[in-house]
């Protein structure tokens, strides 16, 4: 089976969760012997491929998807998107109507999202697939906190937030909420995807944020750093669930969430939940996730969400959408 990733252009210029797992696909894919090449614009080779999987509902996104269906080539599209009722004006549903009508399968992140974007664009629930994200078994691998502690100077308790900052990460309201644990630090580690809120983060947390950049998402300070953490909290204004919670709840951390997304889905009660729009509720979050007994060792078992697990069912999406397709018959 040879399968083609594509995504928009401007992707992997500050990666984050979407770019982590499409590149963690192609690498557990090719172990369970398929195929995977990644597009390249200048040598598409379209027609060398038994399927072509589409990462992203970015606007513009519809007329590569259009293009893919014209040939007459299988598509699957990675939506990882979170729609509501409530909250479709704040998208272009139409275009990603559109877009997600091409493909013969939608493949999201959890059974909630594939329920949602099914209710919301009014699209067959069969269209849609649940492969969960995953994390790589690097993450099982003890570090020590020391590690982290040691080479950026930390000596108080800190928070820890790991994303790209930007709006929906919701960074600035956590600064907000932080203020009322002045002793306790904010450590934020990403890149930087909208420089005038990141701008606004920094002077609403003034000293008591820690920016450090992007680490590198297989090296040991990341882990070291979900070891050290006294909380780890993404109070995302929505998360589907968010690459680095699995990670942060691998390495032991104590959790703090959102609870708008799919990340209840996953983590049950072995997390505490906020809502993202009530800095009074982010702010009660960190206070009783500060009060929690320190998690113990053995800890929850995420094993199933390493990506060896989580990839076959993305496999079966494969041979179900080329099975479905072999009457279809290839424009030359």
């Amino acid at each position: 089976m040879k399968v083609l990733f594509a995504t928009y252009p401007m992707a992997f210029h500050t990666p984050g969760g979407g770019e982590i797992q499409l590149k963690a696909y192609q690498k557990h894919l090719e172990l369970q012997g398929v195929e995977v090449s990644l597009f390249d614009p200048w040598n598409p080779r379209f027609e060398e491929f038994d399927l072509i999987h589409f990462f992203s509902c970015i606007g513009g996104s519809v007329h590569f998807c259009a293009f893919v269906k014209q040939l007459g080539i299988p598509l699957v599209v990675s939506s990882s998107l979170w729609i509501t009722e409530d909250t479709r004006s704040l998208y272009p549903c139409d275009e990603i109507r559109c877009q997600l009508s091409f493909a013969d399968y939608v493949v999201t992140n959890s059974d909630i999202e594939s329920e949602e974007l099914s209710k919301v664009l009014s699209l067959p629930r069969e269209k849609f697939a649940t492969v969960y994200n995953g994390i790589d078994s690097i993450f099982f691998d003890k570090v020590s906190p020391e590690l982290f502690l040691s080479k950026y100077k930390i000596n108080s308790p800190f928070v820890l937030n790991v994303g790209n900052i930007e709006p929906r990460k919701n960074q600035l309201s956590l600064a907000r909420a932080m203020k009322s644990y002045p002793e306790t630090k904010l450590v934020l580690i990403g890149h930087v995807r909208d420089s005038d809120y990141a701008k606004k983060v920094m002077e609403e947390g003034g000293d008591q944020v820690v920016y450090l950049g992007a680490v590198p998402h297989g090296d040991e300070l990341l882990r070291s750093a979900y070891a050290a953490c006294n909380v780890f909290c993404l109070p995302s204004t929505l998360e589907t669930p968010g690459l680095a919670a699995i990670e942060a709840a691998a390495c032991g951390s104590r959790l703090l969430l959102t609870r708008v997304g799919a990340t209840q889905e996953y983590f049950g009660a072995d997390a505490l939940y906020v809502d993202p729009l009530d800095i009074d509720s982010i702010r009660s979050g960190l206070r009783e996730s500060f009060e929690l007994t320190p998690v113990p060792d053995s800890g929850p078992d995420f094993v199933d969400f390493e990506w060896s697990a989580v990839i076959k069912p993305l496999v079966e999406v494969y041979r179900t959408a080329i099975n479905d397709n072999t009457t279809i018959v290839r424009n030359d």
